[in-house]
């Protein structure tokens, strides 16, 4: 086979690396000289070349192999094109919008927000609605939907305002030890500057939404557009009418919802029932 020729079967991130070393060798560049020119060491540079950097290389190393290597933005969308293929068609809009909102408004009603979910539980959400898929296929999706996180660290990052009905918290995904672990996850979210955690706990009754989870994307001075799903996947809503419709029953939720500290509160608390599961299982 020739050298030029990338090896079958590569997953995305092999053939990210892959690219970077063909181009790197056309250059004749080390890896140590690439890393000084872009800011990383060499061996992150081999761990990318190698496809072994998880979750994937960043968008700074991205752009760097574009400028050492004169390649345009040739890289950076080779690695946003990592991101697309492990998420489906019809959610690659959002994902884009998502990139780019100043706040996100997120009202949950079975499951928590993708964003804000631990690689155990994104695992147990994808296992059980593709039961048949590869393991090579759900550690992408996994993996895609941990990099969501990465809007948290810009320099700007957005706000983020959850509202989870207490259902959230009691379904049990992936056993009580993921579960402990996800709720923990939240309790330290929520210290955040960024992100307030709500819970609408049963007690309340009916919520505004009731069991239809929605997102509201707000861009500063832009109109607003609101992300749900359906049976088919999820659509955008741009529509005057819609947004008014969720911002209005984003605030019903919100005035019925525990306090951002009570919410805490029972989160914790939840999570310890979890905890005290977990041992209760345990083999001796």
């Amino acid at each position: 086979m020739d050298e030029k020729t990338p090896p079958a079967h590569l997953n995305p991130l092999q053939r990210f690396g892959w690219d970077v070393k063909q181009v790197r060798l056309a250059r004749n560049l080390r890896q140590k000289s690439l890393g000084k020119a872009v800011g990383y060491s060499e061996a992150y540079v081999s761990r990318v070349e190698a496809g072994k950097l998880l979750p994937k290389p960043s968008e700074k190393f991205a752009k760097g192999c574009d400028s050492v290597f004169d390649t345009g933005e040739l890289f950076t969308g080779l690695l946003r094109r990592i991101d697309e293929g492990d998420h489906p068609s019809w959610f690659v809009p959002y994902l884009n919008l998502e990139r780019q909102a100043a706040r996100i408004l997120d009202y949950s009603a079975n499951l928590f927000m993708g964003i804000l979910q631990t690689e155990e539980y994104a695992r147990a959400v994808f296992r059980a609605a593709h039961p048949r898929e590869e393991e090579a296929v759900i550690d992408g999706k996994v993996a895609a939907r941990i990099r969501r996180r990465e809007v948290f660290e810009k320099t700007t990052p957005p706000s983020l305002w959850v509202i989870l009905h207490e259902a959230c918290l009691r379904t049990v995904v992936g056993g009580a030890a993921v579960m402990a672990r996800q709720l923990e996850h939240l309790v330290r979210c929520a210290h955040s500057t960024s992100i307030d955690i709500q819970v609408m706990p049963f007690s309340a009754g009916a919520p505004a939404a009731y069991m239809m989870p929605f997102t509201l994307l707000k861009f500063g001075g832009s109109p607003a557009v609101v992300y749900s799903d359906d049976p088919r996947g999820g659509r955008l809503y741009d529509s005057d009418g819609t947004v008014a419709w969720a911002l209005d029953n984003y605030d019903r939720l919100r005035a019925h919802a525990l306090s951002p500290d009570a919410s805490l509160v029972l989160i914790e608390s939840v999570s310890k029932e979890y905890r005290h599961e977990q041992q209760r299982l345990a083999p001796e």
